[in-house]
């Protein structure tokens, strides 16, 4: 009795510590990844952003949707004491327009746009190259109703607070467009549960 016991409990600390969580809490394949920051720290999504809604976006400094920055930085202000988490995915795969290091992107983002909310490194969103992030928002097997490649910089994913993609908006439509906040509004309405 004593041997089952201990047997039970070494599975049971074996299952946690392996990262098990309940079925309600594990992580969407696109939380389920470690990626770096801008600055070049390592985040775990699951970790960091579990439970909240996000808003993730491929973002480029020179392109003709660059002043998304401000919207975006407006989303971020007004809804993330709510649970929205905006962000940021650097790529230059869409006509160079994303042609610099990570440092001359934080420069450029703080001092045109004053952006606060959470960039990352440099990434392809498309290819075989493509960030497992990216791989997982676009693959039919994990996003059957959004999936498909990143059309052009700032198209916009909207992931519930169950990690669940919810929508997808392309390029044109800007993030404070009255369907992009009715969609955030309705996702951070609802329960971690």
């Amino acid at each position: 009795m004593k041997l089952l016991a201990t047997c039970l409990f070494a599975g049971l600390a074996f299952a946690l510590t392996a990262g098990s969580l309940p079925a309600a809490e594990k992580a969407s394949p696109v939380l389920n990844n470690k990626v770096k920051t801008i600055k070049g720290e390592e985040v775990d999504l699951a970790k960091k952003y579990q439970g909240k809604v996000l808003l993730v976006v491929n973002v480029a400094s020179r392109c003709g949707a660059t002043p998304q920055y401000t919207q975006l930085e407006e989303l971020n202000a007004k809804y993330k004491d709510k649970g929205l988490a905006v962000l940021g995915f650097p790529c230059n795969q869409f006509g160079a327009q994303e042609p610099g290091t990570e440092d001359d992107i934080v420069k450029f983002c703080q001092s045109k746009y004053n952006v606060s909310f959470d960039m990352f490194a440099k990434i392809d969103v498309n290819g075989d190259e493509a960030s497992p992030v990216y791989k997982a928002l676009t693959s039919k097997s994990t996003d059957p109703k959004f999936a498909g490649d990143i059309k052009w910089n700032f198209e916009k994913f909207l992931i519930g607070r169950n990690g669940e993609i919810v929508a997808r908006f392309p390029t044109g439509t800007k993030p404070d467009a009255p369907e992009v906040v009715k969609a955030i509004e309705a996702e951070l309405a609802k329960s971690n549960k």
